[in-house]
């Protein structure tokens, strides 16, 4: 019996509530050895509140030494397990921002970028070029036009689109063309195998038309695509947990996971403050809130330890208004670490705190990773958490005779 099986066969019903609050990327690293992470580093008096009552831990993403995308980290902490459960970024984002995924499509993430007078990425990102600027560009790609190919291209957000193809025989397995480095020029779409043979292939010659049409363009003169990926298949959230799930995200790739596991998306939040007022516009009509931080996994990226620790301060303002809803389970995790130290994901155990009225507090009153080290939910595999959440919340019956 699977882990997913095992909850679905012991789930029971309460009016119990449970928050998930993640900071994306919450792990960090010391600049310095001996220094603190950027966790340590900023003032969390909520926080360090919250971990006087409750229990701390690290949550293993994956499995130990692999370094996960978003799409991987949030499907761990939704209690399905990563590496049979796997939803590719392309479907992620073209889900959140309400694309319809139909069998045999095919939805790819695209990032703008700056390549120079060789083809040589300069900015990944484009300069992190502003919505107002970028999605005109998206929708001029929409000019791109490929035989038997029917082509959608849809903004997102700052330097990120999406593009969905339909058509015949294709297939969603397909590398990612972002190097991950500059000073190198953008890689070729590659097919994994021959089932996306054709999808690498409609793929080269749709960057080779947008190249042509970004061409006189300052900073977003070129794409990359990432998340290559058809729609998945994959129990619902409430079929397993017999939980009404609410998702308050502001960025579409995790709105669009969360409707891929079919929890209701609710309200147009673009602030941490603006995603507080909604989770207490509907406490009432749900039992379970996601609520996505995503600004602690952006300066990680970046490589700014100061400016991480500034948006882990500001996480850590918002749990006065949770607390005040009165959860009966509280979760404080992350889907992955992302260290400005390194300035990308890694494999890092993830700060995870849970508090309820019948966890067992550790002796830790303050929270990092280093008490999570020590804490009493010791290392665990990020695909557990929500098991231990239902058991807090007493949704979950007794196994066996």
């Amino acid at each position: 019996m699977s882990h997913i099986d095992l909850i679905r066969s012991l789930k029971t019903k309460n009016d119990s509530k449970i928050v998930m609050f993640v900071a994306d990327g919450l792990g960090g690293l010391p600049l310095q050895p001996g220094g603190p992470t950027e966790l340590e580093a900023a003032k969390t008096p909520n926080l360090d509140a919250l971990a006087t009552r409750g229990v701390q831990g690290g949550s293993i993403p994956v499995k130990p030494g692999i370094s996960p995308g978003s799409g991987p980290g949030h499907l761990g902490l939704f209690g399905y397990d990563p590496l049979t459960s796997l939803i590719g970024r392309g479907a992620l984002e073209a889900t959140g921002i309400g694309l319809t995924i139909q069998d045999g499509d095919v939805a790819v993430r695209c990032n703008f970028c700056t390549i120079d007078a060789d083809g040589k990425i300069t900015d990944r990102r484009a300069g992190r070029i502003p919505t107002e600027e970028s999605a005109p560009l998206a929708i001029k790609l929409r000019a791109v036009s490929i035989p038997g190919i029917e082509i959608t291209v849809e903004p997102v957000k700052e330097h990120r689109f999406v593009v969905l193809f339909r058509g015949e025989g294709l297939g969603g397995e397909v590398h990612d063309t972002d190097p991950q480095a500059t000073g190198v020029p953008p890689l070729d779409p590659v097919a994994v195998n021959e089932a996306s043979q054709k999808t690498a292939e409609i793929s080269k010659e749709f960057v080779k038309q947008a190249k042509k049409i970004l061409a006189g363009e300052a900073k977003a003169n070129c794409l990359t695509m990432r998340g290559f990926s058809a729609k998945p298949a994959i129990p619902s959230f409430e079929d397993v947990y017999g939980l009404k799930a609410a998702a308050i995200a502001v960025y579409p790739m995790y709105k669009g996971l969360a409707s891929l596991v079919g929890m209701e998306i609710v309200g147009q939040a673009q602030t941490l403050d603006q995603q507080m007022d909604l989770l207490e516009e509907n406490w009432n009509d749900y039992d379970f809130f996601f609520i996505h931080f995503k600004y602690t996994d952006s300066s990680g990226e970046d490589g700014n330890f100061d400016l991480k620790v500034q948006r882990t301060e500001e996480f850590d303002a918002a749990v006065p208004r949770i607390e005040a809803l009165k959860p009966d389970v509280f979760i404080v995790t992350g889907d992955h670490s992302t260290p400005a130290f390194l300035s990308n994901h890694s494999w890092h155990p993830v700060p995870t705190l849970l508090a309820s009225d019948c966890c067992r507090p550790d002796a830790h009153t303050t929270f990092g990773e280093n008490t999570c080290v020590t804490g009493g939910l010791g290392q665990f595999e990020a695909q557990y958490l929500m098991g231990l959440a239902m058991a807090n919340a007493g949704r979950l019956g007794k196994y066996g005779a």
